[in-house]
């Protein structure tokens, strides 16, 4: 686990150690427990990494082990670096937001060269999301390319009025590529290059599929709902479509990446343009007014008061999510190599568990080192508990749960080896105490043993999916628990 001490230009630390492993402990059991082949996840701020682990597997059929460094398909992360490329033109001159789309690609049929560049930055040109043909999606055919995307963006037309609705669109965002390309005259790969990956050092980020580099991609893998066992995916060229969804990178890459993003970076925007591109200009649910929303190529969401933004993104066999708190510079990044991937959840419990470290050790608690020397993993018939440190406190987490502070209690020192919980859930074992003791046994060295609630809770080592998973049919073996 990669693991650093820097702090942002703004004063604000990275979590302490405790923090960073109780994080490490709740994402490798959710992984496990949802039987995600592998995954990366990385933290950082000020576009420095201070945590980077692998996770799992990269690879089911070969039983390759997930490394930091493997590539993944980042999908329509892709957007980010889209908007961004699309601003550094406005702010040059080069291009207007106002503009007519059919100004640069006179090829476009009238109902759509009225739509201005804006409007397919925010979703709301009224194109079609994937065409009348969508099944690249499913490897059925190729991406489509520049003349193919053309032809496929005429025959959808508008579904809607350009302005009307906010409807997400990866026919939007390709156009939007060829725009780069018209504009600049390089290929939409070169610009990239040129204005983003250079200047801030990325070495694991391109456009599309790199095939030069194929053994170093984790290998997609298909979903659980409508099978009893994954098989691989293969990795495909996204041609005119990149724009939309064909990078590749990795967890600390997009660290970086995002990380120049936060106010008071202003390597590739200025910070005006930044707050304008991350303001939210329509919601992704008119019904759900919690739902978040959408700027300009950035997804705009709230996670316990704090705001974010960032990007999903889904790519036949990767599931991917990166937060960024531009205020603080915070990053999260969380990259899966499944359909069915829970990256989103996945990122937003590291946000919880971070959030509530931060408010933890802004109460200047002390906590003793043989309070400190009791954090762990603990299991009963009926639960799993993770006994962790955050900023001082000695708390308790659900790694069975994908909101990690559902339902957690807080522990108070009551003497030597003894614990009251101060602060929960009042179903649970409030003013009762926690206690622990050291057992022997002969034919197993020392361990301890919590007395949570009355109940006894023994020691569970962490657990991650194997380099031997598979899952199999109902009644095999198919999960082997192992010791990380």
């Amino acid at each position: 686990m990669q693991q650093g001490t820097q702090t942002t230009e703004g004063g604000t630390p990275p979590p302490d150690a405790p923090t960073l492993e109780a994080v490490d402990r709740w994402v490798a059991y959710r992984l496990w427990h949802t039987r995600t082949p592998g995954a990366q996840v990385a933290i950082g701020m000020g576009g420095t990494p201070f945590f980077s682990q692998a996770y799992g597997c990269a690879d089911l059929d070969r039983r390759t082990p997930m490394r930091p460094d493997h590539l993944f398909r980042i999908a329509s992360h892709s957007k980010t670096f889209t908007a961004t490329l699309l601003l550094q033109l406005v702010d040059q001159g080069r291009v207007g937001l106002d503009d007519p789309v059919g100004q640069h690609l006179p090829e476009l049929d009238e109902a759509l060269a009225d739509v201005r560049l804006r409007e397919l930055l925010e979703h709301t040109g009224g194109l079609l999301r994937d065409g009348r043909d969508a099944d690249y999606w499913q490897h059925r055919r190729s991406f489509p390319n520049r003349d193919q995307l053309v032809e496929l963006a005429n025959q959808g037309g508008l579904k809607c009025g350009p302005g009307e609705h906010f409807a997400y669109s990866n026919i939007g965002y390709s156009l939007l590529g060829l725009v780069i390309e018209k504009v600049t005259g390089e290929s939409f790969a070169d610009a990239v290059q040129h204005q983003i990956v250079e200047p801030l050092g990325l070495t694991d980020t391109a456009a599309d599929y790199v095939e030069e580099r194929a053994d170093d991609y984790a290998a997609g893998h298909s979903g659980l709902h409508a099978a009893t066992r994954r098989r691989t995916m293969d990795h495909v060229i996204t041609h005119a479509m990149a724009a939309a969804t064909g990078f590749t990178s990795t967890a600390t890459d997009l660290v970086t990446y995002f990380g120049a993003h936060a106010f008071g970076d202003e390597r590739l925007l200025s910070d005006r343009t930044k707050r304008l591109q991350q303001r939210q200009v329509n919601n992704s649910d008119p019904a759900d007014p919690d739902a978040g929303g959408y700027g300009w190529g950035m997804v705009t969401e709230t996670i316990d008061d704090t705001a974010y933004v960032g990007h999903s993104g889904g790519y036949p066999g990767h599931i991917t999510k990166t937060l960024l708190d531009p205020t603080t510079g915070l990053v999260i990044s969380v990259l899966t190599n499944a359909i069915d991937g829970p990256a989103t959840l996945l990122a937003r419990g590291v946000a919880q568990l971070l959030a509530e470290a931060r408010t933890q050790a802004a109460k200047d608690h002390t906590l003793s080192d043989a309070a400190r020397s009791r954090t762990g993993r603990y299991r009963s018939d009926w639960a799993v508990i993770d006994v962790a440190a955050l900023g001082g406190r000695l708390r308790t987490i659900s790694p069975t749960k994908w909101i990690p502070l559902e339902g957690a209690d807080e522990l108070t020192e009551d003497g030597p080896d003894r614990f009251l919980i101060m602060a929960g859930n009042g179903y649970g074992s409030v003013r009762e105490p926690v206690t622990f003791t050291t057992e022997n046994h002969e034919t197993e060295p020392p361990h301890t043993v919590m007395r949570y609630g009355g109940m006894t809770m023994r020691p569970l080592p962490n657990l991650d999916v194997p380099e031997e998973y598979r899952l199999g049919d109902p009644g095999e073996d198919a999960f082997r628990i192992t010791e990380r």
